[in-house]
């Protein structure tokens, strides 16, 4: 099974062009150009009428048939292709894959799924699904809240089985990333405020978010280094960490450690901005939950003196002089004075601090790092014949994200601005109806991950805010 890093060490772009159900680009005929590329009914691991119903209404109001053809790919991708629904001991119990690789992330699990939030009211056995993610997250957290993935099996030994950290079985990677603690939060807290459901948070979950927040605090490092480290044989510098595995030097400032980036890339300062801004928003989301659930006041005062304590850092710190572009957030500090300045694909990203409820869209800092991120000032920003946009080191030069495309269409304020990127979107998915992870600025046919579900859904997640928001967009062709 391939790995996200395989992807980059084999150099594996889909030069055939095959789309995670067999289609080819380079096969069309006029009569079949926009036939579905989801699997037949009968091969889908989860059909939700809801879902289905949202499909036809969006569908039908797109005037440009690629654009909605790919939003029907791409919508249902997540439970058409990688969730796997039981229940055990009468509780709803899902397991969620990422696509191509055969692990279940705490993150892109709770990406995958947060669309179809919205249609739970109307769906019963989705919203039983979406619980069995919640509840199968708060397992892994109790497993080893510093993992980032897991194995359905509780006893399989991956290829990873050997890096120098704790490794245990189940665990398909042990990279500790904050925002993998904090996904499961906002899946959790939106579940909550949008059903009115309150049983996946039982005593079990409880436990789990309190080692969410023992966690958080050893990863501030007042008193020493913690209990996390870690180290890969390889020869990708981003696959390892420096300082013997626990990362560079920072000084304790109240900010928490990230030793890896969503990409899961290792940090360079360990202070990963946009990570410590949704720890903030999702301490609060836990201390409404604990307070209004589970009557437990105490620890709701612990994670907002939590997230109080970060705002605070983050306020000092984060917010930086760059040469051409004033006051902005850096991605990445040390404590030290030490700053860098770049933003990545992967989300959280400096990008996306609007989508995840960190910072409002009109903040004047966050306006003044969304030119600076979008700007070729930013080392990962990539500008070719096909579009332009972020992408990151985990894949590397000349290649961008869809996902950067579509995170500054949602955080935008401009129709013209949404309209290019729905334009990119559409003239850079190489003919096979879906997102891929990256694709080379100068051919959209050189990409990685042909079975990515995470971008799939997020794409779903724009059209449907598009279509909510600004549905004249919509009307006619992007």
């Amino acid at each position: 099974m391939p790995t996200r890093r395989d992807f980059v060490k084999t150099g594996a772009l889909a030069t055939a062009g095959i789309a995670a159900t067999g289609f080819s680009f380079m096969s069309f005929s006029p009569k079949d150009k926009y036939s579905s590329q989801r699997p037949a009914p009968s091969k889908r691991h989860f059909t939700s009428k809801a879902v289905e119903k949202k499909i036809k209404e969006v569908k039908k109001d797109i005037a440009d048939e690629e654009l909605a053809w790919m939003f029907e790919n791409c919508l249902p991708s997540t439970l058409d292709t990688t969730v796997t629904y039981q229940e055990k001991n009468g509780r709803p119990d899902t397991y969620v894959i990422t696509g191509d690789i055969d692990a279940m992330w705490l993150r892109d699990s709770s990406a995958q799924v947060w669309p179809y939030l919205a249609l739970m009211d109307k769906d019963k056995p989705l919203q039983k699904l979406v619980a069995g993610v919640i509840n199968r997250q708060t397992s892994y957290i109790l497993k080893d809240p510093y993992a980032n993935a897991f194995y359905d099996d509780p006893n399989k030994q991956g290829e990873w089985a050997k890096d120098l950290t704790k490794m245990q079985p189940g665990v398909h990677e042990r990279k500790w990333e904050i925002d993998s603690l904090c996904y499961p939060i906002r899946l959790g807290y939106h579940y909550w405020k949008t059903s009115g459901d309150t049983a996946p948070f039982d005593a079990e979950w409880q436990n789990a978010m309190q080692l969410v927040v023992k966690t958080f605090k050893e990863q501030q490092r007042k008193e020493d280094r913690g209990p996390y480290k870690f180290q890969r044989v390889t020869g990708w510098q981003t696959d390892t960490v420096a300082g013997a595995g626990y990362g560079n030097p920072i000084k304790p400032v109240g900010l928490i450690c990230s030793t890896f980036r969503p990409s899961d890339d290792a940090t360079t300062f360990l202070f990963l901005v946009p990570s410590n801004y949704f720890a903030v928003t999702s301490l609060r989301q836990l201390a409404e939950m604990s307070k209004e659930i589970r009557k437990n006041n105490t620890f709701a005062d612990e994670c907002i003196a939590l997230a109080d304590e970060v705002e605070k850092a983050l306020q000092q710190y984060a917010v930086v002089e760059h040469l051409d572009f004033g006051q902005i957030h850096p991605f990445e500090v040390d404590g030290f004075g030490n700053n860098l300045f770049m933003d990545d694909a992967n989300i959280p990203s400096l990008l996306a601090l609007p989508y995840l409820d960190a910072c409002p869209v009109e903040d004047p800092v966050y306006q003044r790092t969304r030119k600076f991120v979008l700007s070729e000032s930013n080392p990962w920003f990539f500008k070719g014949k096909y579009g332009e946009g972020i992408g990151g080191p985990h894949i590397g030069q000349d290649m961008i994200w869809p996902m950067s495309i579509i995170m500054r269409a949602m955080t935008s304020q401009s129709d013209e601005e949404i309209k290019q990127c729905l334009h990119q979107l559409k003239t850079t998915h190489a003919g096979t109806g879906f997102m891929h992870e990256s694709f080379h600025k100068d051919d959209p046919k050189n990409f990685t991950r042909k079975w990515f579900a995470w971008v799939n859904t997020l794409f779903g997640e724009l059209v449907l805010k598009v279509h909510a928001e600004r549905p004249h967009l919509l009307k006619a062709q992007v």
